[in-house]
């Protein structure tokens, strides 16, 4: 297995962000998905992606003290 960095998985994250962004306003202006819950969705996997910042910020860091 490859090695999956926390910057993969940052890049992943705001991927995910912007795919929501698009199909969710799609949803919510068919009445498939209401306005309040795909704020909702979106703003978790914002917070995941910020977790996925950090961690890569973290990484990097290491790798220059080494």
């Amino acid at each position: 297995m490859t090695n999956i960095t926390g910057r993969d998985k940052l890049r992943e994250a705001e991927r995910e962000v912007q795919q929501r962004e698009r199909v969710y306003a799609r949803l919510v202006e068919n009445g498939k998905l209401t306005r309040q819950k795909a704020d909702r969705q979106i703003a978790i996997m914002e917070a995941i992606a910020a977790d996925y910042r950090r961690q890569a910020v973290e990484e990097e860091q290491k790798g220059m003290l080494l």
